[in-house]
């Protein structure tokens, strides 16, 4: 079994529950019995999955949004409304391979929150056997990686934003900024520790932000695409998963190109650049890439809070990458 990651927002259910959503989802000829037939996945920070076994032996995956009274921040409202609509969207647009949604529920009757089922994915997590792996196949994989990114950002919107959010004519720029605004409320609502001033953070994203404006044409960025949400097997990807925090926007915001300003993040830039079939930037693309590891950091070190996480790792960390990050935009301490 993976290891499980502890978040307040892993809304677990008792084996009760769990049998009622899989009646309602697949019939009651198909609830489990016996022993061993639910299993939670881990490596997750927000949703709790489970690894669910039929009792005609399929297995299947059940993802369950957060229990409404916690409190997630802005960006997070309906993540799981954006994740059902994104996998949709890739299957329905490109080859990348994703699970098929089986079964939605938003009714919250069986439970304080919505619920969906998917397909399960066979395959290895290559957040979890990559360092294993013989170099040359890791490299592999990171160009498939890089190569199923570029055609994710290939599905185009109408509008920047929220998959879910209407066409306002709002542009990049205006968009960019206001969805770091509202990371920065989230961290001042909170009360977290930045190290840096919230107002001259608000302000350096202001006087960088004509880097945006290159940006015309909204395109569909996973965001979330980093090895632990690729599933590999027999050297190719055998799926992609977390689609919940997928937007439309500007491709260079995805987690393959974090790496280009920010090179102590985990990952083979060379190897997803050469899928993607990028490997040069302009100091226009790299000004962008520097806000949108700002934005990365800023949520990295405001979610420990909400998540409730109980030791500072990724707070410490995320901390120093802002501090970086801040100062490759001219500001010292």
């Amino acid at each position: 079994m993976d290891a499980v990651t502890e978040s307040i927002t892993k809304n677990r259910q008792a084996d009760g529950a769990l049998r009622a959503m899989v009646a309602r989802s697949f019939g009651p000829g198909q609830i489990p019995d016996g022993e061993g037939w639910a299993e939670e996945l881990g490596h997750g920070w927000f949703n709790v999955a489970y690894k669910i076994r039929l009792r005609d032996g399929r297995p299947v995956v059940l993802k369950i949004a957060p229990p409404a009274a916690v409190e997630v921040m802005t960006y997070e409202t309906d993540m799981m409304r954006t994740e059902v609509h994104a996998l949709r969207l890739v299957a329905e647009h490109t080859d990348v391979p994703v699970p098929a949604v089986l079964h939605i529920d938003d009714t919250r009757e069986l439970c304080d929150a919505d619920y969906f089922f998917m397909e399960f994915v066979d395959g290895d997590n290559l957040g979890v056997v990559g360092a294993d792996l013989a170099p040359e196949l890791y490299r592999a994989y990171q160009v498939a990686r890089g190569a199923a990114n570029r055609a994710l950002n290939g599905i185009k919107g109408d509008h920047f934003g929220p998959l879910l959010g209407e066409a306002t004519g709002g542009t990049w720029r205006e968009v960019f900024t206001g969805i770091v605004d509202d990371v920065l409320a989230d961290g001042a609502r909170r009360g977290v520790d930045l190290g840096w001033d919230y107002e001259l953070i608000r302000r350096t994203v202001r006087d960088n932000a004509h880097s945006l404006d290159e940006v015309t044409e909204p395109a569909f960025v996973e965001w979330d695409l980093w090895d632990p949400n690729v599933m590999v097997r027999d050297g190719r990807i055998t799926g992609i998963l977390d689609h919940e925090r997928a937007l439309y926007g500007d491709p260079l915001m995805e987690a393959g190109f974090v790496a280009v300003e920010m090179g102590e993040l985990p990952g083979d830039l060379p190897g997803f650049l050469r899928g993607y079939g990028k490997d040069t930037f302009t100091d226009t693309e790299r000004l962008r890439r520097r806000l949108y590891n700002l934005h990365l950091m800023l949520i990295m070190v405001i979610e420990t809070v909400y998540r409730g996480h109980t030791t500072s790792a990724q707070y410490d960390f995320a901390r120093g990458g802002l501090t970086r990050v801040m100062e490759s935009l001219g500001h010292g301490k």
